[in-house]
């Protein structure tokens, strides 16, 4: 059994979804933010999923009412103890290997953000709350600063 997730833990989901949706609605795009829960089927079956913690998706196409069939476009999960191991661990090269294009690891214990730029075959970088971190899927024209949403 998982312990439900924190204060902190939500106030990031809520404020990081919220800040990239108002950037694709004040820029006309057309992706769409889905915070937990909410089904990912990477494998594009319908037994195994997956639930990020925040889902933007691109291409609609794939978007059924169970959830999405294939992989985000950008995936970013809030660690807590239950999930750290598979979020570090494994969750990457699942992810890298699904074709996502960027997956994010937030971390409110040591207010790091990691960030997986798969796209552009970018090495992994760590930031702080602090830093004011690019989306790359966004071709770094939304800048997100953790400690803001805080």
């Amino acid at each position: 059994m998982m312990a439900p997730p924190n204060t902190v833990h939500q106030r990031i989901l809520m404020n990081l979804s919220g800040e990239i949706r108002e950037y694709i609605k004040k820029s006309g795009g057309t992706c769409e933010v889905f915070p937990a829960p909410f089904a990912v089927f990477l494998n594009q079956d319908d037994r195994n999923y997956v639930e990020p913690d925040i889902s933007v998706i691109c291409d609609k196409n794939k978007l059924e009412e169970k959830g999405y069939n294939g992989a985000p476009d950008l995936i970013i999960e809030i660690i807590s103890l239950s999930t750290e191991r598979m979020d570090y661990g494994i969750k990457p090269f699942k992810y890298r290997s699904a074709a996502v294009r960027e997956y994010w690891i937030v971390n409110p214990v040591t207010r790091t953000v990691n960030v997986y730029d798969f796209e552009h075959d970018e090495k992994t970088r760590q930031y702080s709350f602090e830093d004011e971190i690019q989306v790359c899927i966004f071709c770094s024209h939304l800048c997100i600063r953790i400690s803001d949403l805080l």
